[in-house]
């Protein structure tokens, strides 16, 4: 049975739109490279950070929900790390008692 995990991504508030698309892109591209598929992306947009990282004070909010393939989470991680344009990220596992709800959530978006 696959796992469900959710990456929320925090990226620039400095960044355009267009490299946003390209990062999601590129994090949809490494999951699926893995054997994974991506469930969900879902935008939150611009808002205020919690306390300051980096002398920044706002970031844009992504969350992406994917399930997971063999490589999935080193790969995710080490993409995410290495770069500048994301503040901060959080990988999470979802517990399987989510598992039926997201299905029935993306089941909806679908038709």
């Amino acid at each position: 049975m696959e796992r469900l995990y959710e990456v929320m991504m925090i990226f620039d508030a400095s960044l355009e739109d267009e490299a946003i698309d390209g990062w999601l892109k590129r994090s949809s591209e490494t999951v699926s490279g893995s054997k994974g598929h991506v469930v969900s992306i879902d935008r939150w947009g611009k808002r205020q950070l919690a306390y300051e990282v980096d002398h920044k004070r706002e970031g844009n909010y992504v969350v992406m929900t994917f399930s997971n393939g063999d490589t999935t989470l080193d790969e995710l991680n080490r993409l995410l790390r290495l770069t500048e344009d994301v503040i901060r990220y959080k990988i999470i596992r979802l517990p399987d008692k989510l598992r039926s709800s997201v299905e029935k959530q993306t089941s909806k978006l679908a038709v």
